[in-house]
Formats: C-alpha cells, sequence, structure tokens
C-alpha cells in the first residue's frame, strides 16, 4: 500500500475535519421541528407603528403579527381595548379630530376605517397591492395610501368610498408623510428603481400635490436603496428621510472600514441647498437601519429609530445645520461628521420601528417590534423613563428567538449590518452584490426571495451550499459579519425562523383560483413539449421539467446559457418560482429587469427554454401565467 507524504496526509485530516465540522453543525442546526406546541404558540403582537390622539392621552398601537390596533392609555400603559383589522396591517392615519383611524392592511390590500369613540371598524376601504403608508387630506377628504407591491399610491374619495385614481412612485413605495401645511405628500420606497446592470442604485422621494392630486416632482436619491420613514418640520424648512446607502458595487471585502452599508439620513428643504446625505455612524460603531424619525414640535432635534441597533438616535437640528453649512460636500461617507450633531443614543428594545410625539413634545413612544413593549422616552433627558408592556406572550419560543437574530446586527463587526439589511422585512433589496468568497469580481449574484425556501435546497445561485445552516453559519460569519457570529443554538432558532418565512399572498390568481385566457396560453406555452415547427424540445430545456414540483424547480444545477464572463461556472440553481413577480431584477446575476428581458435579452440561442418561436403576445401569455405561481 502505497505511503502518502506528510504533509499530504495533513492535509487529507484537515480536509476531512472540516467536513466533519461542517456535517456535524448541520445537523444540529437543524430547524426546531414542528411539534403541537410550536404550531400553537401564543401569537405574538409585533408593534409596528404608533399614533396619538389630539389630547395625548391615548396610545394606537399597530400590531402586525396579531392583526390588530392596540389601545393604550398613555399614562398608566393600561390596555383600553384590542380592535381586530386585516391580515398584516402595517401603516396607521389619524384624523386631525381624533375621531377616525386609518389602518392599512398589507396583506388584505384595504384599509380599516375605524371609529375612536366606538373603538370598533365601521368601513374597509380598497387598496393596491400590499398598502403599507397612508395619510389622510382632510381639506380635500382624500385618503393616500402607498401600495408597496403596485409601486403606486392609492388616492381614495373618502366621500365615494373608493379608489379615485392611482400615482406612479418608486419601487416598494411605503412610507407616506404629509407636510406641516396639507399641500404636499410625500413618498419613499423601500427598492431601488430600476436601473442599468451594476449602476449605482438610484430611489426617489415622490412629492404629491394634494390640490391636484399628481406627483409633481421626483426628488433623486444617488446610491441609496431602502428608503424609509420621512419627517419634516413643523415650520416646513426641513425634511429627513431615514435611508440605506449600500456598497454594493464593490466586493463585499471592506466590512472593516463600513463599506458594506452607510447608515443616513437625506436632508432636504429651503433651509438647505439641494439634497445633502448625512452620515449616522461612527468610525467604530455602525447604526443599523436607521428607520422611524420624528421631529419634536419646536424642531430643535430629530428622533430616529435603528431598527438593528436597538436604539433612538438624537440629532440636535442646530448642529446639524451648522455641519450643512460648513462641512464640503459630498461627505456621506465621512464616519467623524456624525459626533457633530447626534447628540445621545438611547437604547431601546428589539428592533424599535416606529416612533410617535405626544402633542407637547415631552414624550417619545417607541414601538419596539420584537418585544411587544413601548418604550417612552423623555425628549429632554433624552432617556427612557418607562416601559409599557402591551400583553404579548411571555414565552419567547425558537421562532421569536430566531427573528431576533434576524433582525439585529450585533453580531457584524461594529454592528455594521444584519440579515434583515439585505432582506428588507424578510424579502429582497433588488440588488446584486460581488461577495467574496468566490473572489473579487467573480459571480456576482441576485438576492433571492426567503418565502418558504424549505425543500428547495441546495442554496446560492451555483448550488454550494447544501443546507441553510451552512447559508447562515460558519460561511456567514468569515464573509459577511467578520466577528464571531451565531452559536449551536442561535444558529438552530435563525434557521427556524427563515424557514418559517410563508408566501405573501399572489395577487395574480383569482379568487377562485381559474386561470384567464392569457394565464391558460401562457400555461400552455409553459408546459409543451415541442416547438412550433414541430421538433421535440429537450427534456432539459422545458419549462416544465425543471421548474417542476410543488415549488416549480427540481433542485438541480444546470446551464441554460445564462452565465456571464465574471462567473466562475455557467452552472447555476434552478430557482423556485412561486411568487416570482415580485422579485425583480432577474437571472443569478440580476441582470435582467424583467421577465420579458429573461427571453428577449439573454437567451439567444433557445438554451434558457424554446423562447425565439413565440410571438410578443405568446411571450406576454406565458408571463402572465408565470405571474401566477
Amino acid at each position: 500500500m502505497a505511503v502518502l507524504p506528510k504533509h499530504a496526509s495533513f492535509r487529507i485530516m484537515a480536509r476531512l475535519s472540516g467536513v466533519l465540522a461542517v456535517t456535524l453543525l448541520a445537523i444540529a442546526a437543524r430547524p426546531a421541528a414542528r411539534h403541537s406546541s410550536a404550531l400553537m404558540r401564543d401569537r405574538y403582537l409585533s408593534p409596528l407603528e404608533i399614533a396619538v390622539s389630539p389630547d395625548g392621552h391615548l396610545l394606537y398601537v399597530v400590531c402586525q403579527d396579531s392583526d390588530e390596533v392596540r389601545v393604550v392609555d398613555a399614562g398608566s400603559g393600561e390596555l383600553l381595548k384590542n380592535i381586530r383589522v386585516g391580515h398584516m396591517p402595517r401603516g396607521i392615519a389619524l384624523s386631525p379630530d381624533g375621531k377616525m383611524l386609518y389602518i392599512s392592511n398589507a396583506w388584505s390590500d384595504n384599509v380599516s376605517v375605524i371609529d375612536t369613540k366606538e373603538l370598533q371598524v365601521v368601513q374597509t376601504l380598497p387598496a393596491g397591492f400590499e398598502p403599507s403608508g397612508v395619510v389622510l387630506d382632510t381639506r380635500h377628504n382624500a385618503l393616500y395610501v402607498a401600495n408597496r407591491l403596485s409601486n403606486d399610491v392609492s388616492v381614495i374619495d373618502l366621500k365615494m368610498g373608493g379608489e379615485r385614481k392611482r400615482l406612479l412612485a418608486g419601487r416598494g413605495a411605503s412610507y407616506l408623510t404629509l407636510s406641516p401645511d396639507g399641500k404636499l405628500i410625500y413618498c419613499t420606497h423601500i427598492y431601488p428603481n430600476a436601473g442599468a446592470f451594476r449602476s449605482t442604485p438610484r430611489s426617489e422621494i415622490t412629492v404629491i400635490d394634494t390640490s391636484t392630486q399628481t406627483v409633481v416632482e421626483r426628488k433623486r436619491l444617488d446610491n441609496v436603496a431602502g428608503v424609509f420613514h420621512l419627517a419634516t418640520s413643523n415650520d416646513g424648512k426641513l425634511g429627513v428621510v431615514a435611508q440605506l446607502r449600500p456598497k454594493n458595487l464593490i466586493p463585499l471585502a471592506h466590512v472593516e472600514h463600513g463599506w458594506a452599508f452607510g447608515d443616513s439620513l437625506s436632508v432636504f428643504g429651503p433651509d438647505v441647498q439641494g439634497i445633502i446625505q448625512i452620515p449616522l455612524d461612527e468610525l467604530d460603531r455602525c447604526y443599523a437601519l436607521p428607520w422611524g424619525v420624528a421631529f419634536t414640535p419646536d424642531n430643535t432635534k430629530i428622533f430616529l429609530t435603528t431598527a438593528g441597533a436597538q436604539s433612538v438616535t438624537v440629532i440636535d437640528v442646530s448642529r446639524l445645520l451648522r455641519t450643512l453649512r460648513t462641512r464640503r460636500q459630498p461627505f456621506g461617507n465621512d464616519l467623524s461628521a456624525s459626533a457633530e450633531y447626534v447628540s445621545s443614543r438611547i437604547d431601546v428594545g428589539h428592533n424599535p420601528r416606529g416612533i410617535a410625539l405626544s402633542p407637547d413634545g415631552k414624550r417619545l413612544y417607541v414601538a419596539n417590534r420584537l418585544d411587544d413593549t413601548l418604550s417612552v422616552i423623555d425628549t429632554g433627558s433624552e432617556k427612557v423613563v418607562s416601559t409599557i408592556d402591551l400583553g404579548g406572550p411571555k414565552n419567547i419560543d425558537a421562532l421569536r428567538r430566531g427573528e431576533r437574530l434576524f433582525y439585529t446586527a450585533e453580531f457584524a463587526f461594529q454592528g455594521g449590518f444584519g440579515c434583515s439589511n439585505c432582506h428588507i422585512d424578510s424579502t429582497i433589496d433588488g440588488l446584486e452584490w460581488d461577495l467574496e468568497p468566490d473572489g473579487f469580481g467573480k459571480d456576482v449574484v441576485d438576492n433571492r426571495s426567503l418565502e418558504n425556501l424549505a425543500g428547495t435546497e441546495p442554496f446560492k445561485w451555483n448550488g454550494g451550499n447544501p443546507d441553510m445552516p451552512t447559508e447562515c453559519g460558519a460561511r456567514t460569519e468569515k464573509f459577511f459579519f467578520r466577528s464571531q457570529s451565531f452559536n449551536q443554538q442561535q444558529l438552530t432558532d435563525l434557521v427556524t425562523f427563515v424557514y418559517s418565512l410563508p408566501y405573501r399572498p399572489n395577487r395574480y390568481r383569482t379568487a377562485g383560483g381559474e386561470l384567464t385566457s392569457a394565464q391558460e396560453r401562457g400555461k400552455a406555452i409553459f408546459e409543451r413539449t415541442k416547438s412550433k415547427n414541430g421538433s421535440a424540445i429537450p427534456d432539459a430545456n422545458q419549462c416544465a421539467y425543471c421548474h417542476s414540483g410543488p415549488k416549480y424547480t427540481n433542485r438541480q444545477q444546470l446551464d441554460v446559457g445564462s452565465g456571464k464572463a465574471a462567473d466562475r461556472s455557467p452552472v447555476m440553481d434552478v430557482p423556485q418560482l412561486a411568487n416570482v413577480a415580485y422579485s425583480a431584477p432577474y437571472l443569478h446575476d440580476g441582470s435582467a429587469r424583467s421577465m420579458e428581458e429573461i427571453w428577449t435579452v439573454f437567451n439567444p440561442s433557445d438554451t434558457h427554454g424554446v423562447t425565439n418561436d413565440l410571438t410578443k403576445d405568446e411571450l406576454n401569455d406565458l408571463i402572465e401565467y408565470l405571474k401566477t405561481l
């Protein structure tokens, strides 16, 4: 028997040890069993947004996971009433007189209207796909609703009780703010607008004139993807919007230098020249996922939740304006700048999101989404003075622990980012990334959806990760977080949460499940085995062969001709197609901006399905069918 050299034996043993370690970790980190106690667990509340009554006595809290609004006495913290609304409520607006409350229900595609005297739903209004932010224009008796999946804003006539029109907004339209004089509405969006492949991401603030109910301006936000709440000073001279500045055009190899995400604000209005982006991070600490934002009534302070850092950042407005007028522009990447205008950082609960001020500005209420609590902050001392328990379950199960891990940035180097930076609200970010493990400039990848992943293994676009523990474990620690990551129990909890994420509703299916005529024609094309000239289509080039099974993937790795020069291999994992309509851009590297481009631009030789014999109308039919999956 041949004897291996000592150094060769060592290499083999090291490799075997590594394989064994990964295997044991994967076994240990399998999702927690879905036994009856897990399925029947208490339902968490997940407070997301808050409104305060005009007299300051009542708090109205949108609870996303329990599908309700909880009414709380602001003074005592006593729970007064639970009001059931639609599925997955997300936005809230209170009429100036405090008599009517409007709640957008993201997965029901409607708005619940609540009479605050009776504390019950008195009307339900239709909206677009996944309504999110909502504001009321009392002068024109109109309600505006930002629709995240239809990328528009519904204008609802409250007298008529229905939509008057839709206004085109940015992709993922989500948050709305009414200007102090009521003349304008500002709309932000969580996904970047479509652009050229590997170009700087661009977003916008869509500005709507309430008198004409038209879009009058689109304020460009360059190098921004992920725009959340917006607030204006009460004199209307200063506006600020919470946002992310991703560094996705360079290899993810500069985490230690703050070059993964920049947590920032865009500042605009008469008090400044143009739009100025200001950093929130510090040289040795990041404050991940800026989200909810509010001005004090006297315009002296800005309060901002940083959802991944479990904190609230306080900005001194006078110091901020001085910095904006004296610093050389731009300085959005200068991590020393925040020390000039940030007055304090206040620790609050897990995943703080929406905030609201008392009418006198002395109290700030913060919705701690993953604690089922509200933090109450004294705005003068900038300290938490009490915590209101909203009455959620006290047991913290594996799913909730995993969700907290998913939404925190504490594991990354200097708190730079977490899973939810790229998978905003457990979805996508609409970006393409150059991830270091594959080599600099190699294997640029599109961000894939996390919906209902169980049974779609392997993972990564090249199929290189056999299971979720491999995807989220040591690989994440080494190449993403650059610091010690999850222990065995935490990895198990995280994987359990990720595997629990459901499909969102598919809006392209009819209520009864039957297909339209166009969808029926598209289905026939999807399932065909012969081209139009009668020749047989090879199995591996049939749509329904690769995209088969309950989630429309055969879980194989194939070369369909979509590989690029920067790819180490043209072989790609077959992606699942369920809810594919919501996950643009397409292909492994995000080079196709639409489903149509998959076949009209990137399939010249009919290697990714036979589509070159289709007419424009037939291709449209195929796409209409794919939207229903």
